[in-house]
């Protein structure tokens, strides 16, 4: 299985427990597997989570309470640009398939900004021309490759006074 590398990993972060209010974390889903088996890893807003491994001959289906303490907020760029400052990272989802020897991953990330859209994404686009990253902007949402040459979008989508935003990365 070509994803077993992730295994030591996903068990080190399991067994870190957390002291921050849980209700404050992500909820994530991580998805990589190929035609041999695969990887899931899942958590709540409440912190637990739940790994599972599977594969040819054998499996492993393991529930961790207080799962993952991320700092997906702090840690979340594209090529140095960073989310508004203030926004919150609400939800991930990563999913990574080896499908016929083609290497596919999309990551998604659900946010909220403390600004209104056109305001976020004016800063962002600001940010990127700083960096040297070329987007193209429609309304409030930016599209734009990566020094990886990853495609990604960011959409913008008002929240009473706020923004309720998407973030789509996919790397083939």
């Amino acid at each position: 299985m070509r994803f077993a590398f992730l295994i030591p990993p996903m068990l080190l972060i399991a067994a870190c427990g957390q002291q921050d209010e849980a209700s404050d974390s992500p909820e994530i889903s991580i998805n990589a597997g190929d035609k041999d088996g695969g990887v899931q890893i899942t958590t709540g807003k409440d912190g637990s989570g739940k790994i599972k491994i599977g594969g040819e001959g054998g499996g492993i289906d393991i529930n961790v309470p207080d799962f993952v303490d991320f700092d997906v907020t702090g840690d979340f760029d594209i090529d140095g640009v960073k989310l508004y400052p203030g926004s919150h990272v609400t939800t991930v989802n990563v999913d990574a398939q080896d499908k016929a020897g083609a290497d596919n991953a999309t990551v998604q990330l659900g946010f909220t900004s403390p600004a209104e859209p056109a305001k976020a994404a004016d800063w962002m686009a600001g940010e990127f021309a700083k960096k040297g990253v070329k987007i193209t902007r429609s309304g409030d949402a930016l599209a734009g490759t990566d020094k990886d040459g990853d495609a990604f979008t960011i959409n913008f989508a008002p929240d009473g006074a706020n923004t309720k935003g998407d973030v789509r990365i996919v790397s083939k």
